[in-house]
C-alpha cells in the first residue's frame, strides 16, 4: 500500500446526486496514473476533493501520511499538490517568462512586501523550464500570443515551477492537434524523468493515454471500475462500449 497518495472510501454527495461513490485510489511517489471515464462520472469532482476545492461527504484522503480531507486549498497546495485545469489559466498580458516567475517566487515563500525584496529566481531555472516546455524561443512573447497547445505547456511548466510533489492534470491535451499531443507526451515523460513529480492525469484521448505508457484507472459512476495497463483496461466491456463504440461483450482481463 502506498503512503504517498491514499484515497479511501471517498464519497461526495450533492443533494440527491452522488458524484463520487466509495472511491479508493492510490498513487506511489513518482508514479504516473491516467484516470479515464465518460463525462459526468466524477473525475473532476475527485480532483476538487483532493485539492480542497470541495469537502468530502465521507472518506479520507491522505498525502504523504497526512490527512488532508477538508483542508483549505492553499494549505493543500503548500503541502506539495499542484493542479492544472482543463482551460489554460495563464496570465495572457504577461510574458511567458513572467508567468514562470510567479510560481517560482511563490515556491520560495516570496509573498507580500518581503517578496519584493527577494532576488529574482535563478535564470538557469527559468531557462530550463522554458526549454522543457518547448518555449525557449518565445520567452518574451505575451502568453496570450501563444497557441492553445503552447498555453497548455506553459501552464504545466508553471505547475512544475511551484515545486509540487504531486501534479494533477485535468485533460492536458484538450483542444490540441495531433502534433501537440505527441509533444505533450514527451513533455510529461521528461518532467517525470528529471523531477520525479508524481502525476495524476484526467484524459479522454485514448491515443494519448496509450502513448504515456502508464497505469490507467477507469472511473464509472463515481468509483474506480478497473485499473491496470492500457491493454488490460481496454479489453473491459464497459471501456470498449464507452470509448470504442463496441456493443459486443468481450472477455475482460481482471483489473
Amino acid at each position: 500500500m502506498s503512503d504517498f497518495l491514499e484515497v479511501r472510501g471517498l464519497v461526495k454527495d450533492f443533494g440527491g446526486l452522488t458524484a463520487v461513490a466509495d472511491l479508493d485510489l492510490s498513487l506511489e511517489e513518482g508514479g504516473l496514473l491516467a484516470v479515464i471515464g465518460p463525462n459526468g462520472c466524477g473525475k473532476t469532482t475527485l480532483f476538487n476533493l483532493i485539492t480542497g476545492a470541495l469537502p468530502p461527504t465521507a472518506g479520507e484522503i491522505r498525502f504523504r501520511g497526512q490527512e488532508i480531507s477538508g483542508l483549505p486549498p492553499h494549505r493543500i497546495a503548500r503541502l506539495g499538490i499542484g493542479r492544472k485545469f482543463q482551460v489554460p489559466g495563464v496570465f495572457t498580458a504577461l510574458s511567458v517568462r513572467a508567468n514562470l516567475d510567479i510560481p517560482l517566487f511563490a515556491a520560495a515563500g516570496a509573498r507580500g512586501l518581503r517578496g519584493l525584496l527577494r532576488p529574482r529566481p535563478a535564470p538557469a531555472v527559468i531557462e530550463r523550464l522554458l526549454a522543457v516546455a518547448g518555449l525557449a524561443d518565445k520567452a518574451d512573447w505575451p502568453a496570450g500570443a501563444l497557441s492553445h497547445g503552447e498555453k497548455q505547456w506553459l501552464e504545466i511548466a508553471m505547475v512544475v515551477a511551484g515545486r509540487p510533489r504531486l501534479m494533477l492534470l485535468d485533460e492536458p491535451t484538450a483542444g490540441m492537434t495531433l502534433t501537440e499531443t505527441e509533444a505533450t507526451v514527451k513533455l510529461l515523460q521528461s518532467i517525470r524523468a528529471e523531477s520525479g513529480i508524481a502525476t495524476l492525469a484526467i484524459e479522454h484521448d485514448m491515443d494519448f493515454v496509450r502513448a504515456l505508457g502508464c497505469e490507467v484507472a477507469v472511473m464509472m459512476r463515481g468509483s474506480i471500475l478497473c485499473r491496470g495497463d492500457y491493454d488490460r483496461v481496454s479489453r473491459h466491456p464497459e471501456v470498449r462500449r464507452a470509448y470504442l463504440g463496441d456493443e459486443e461483450d468481450v472477455e475482460s482481463a481482471p483489473c
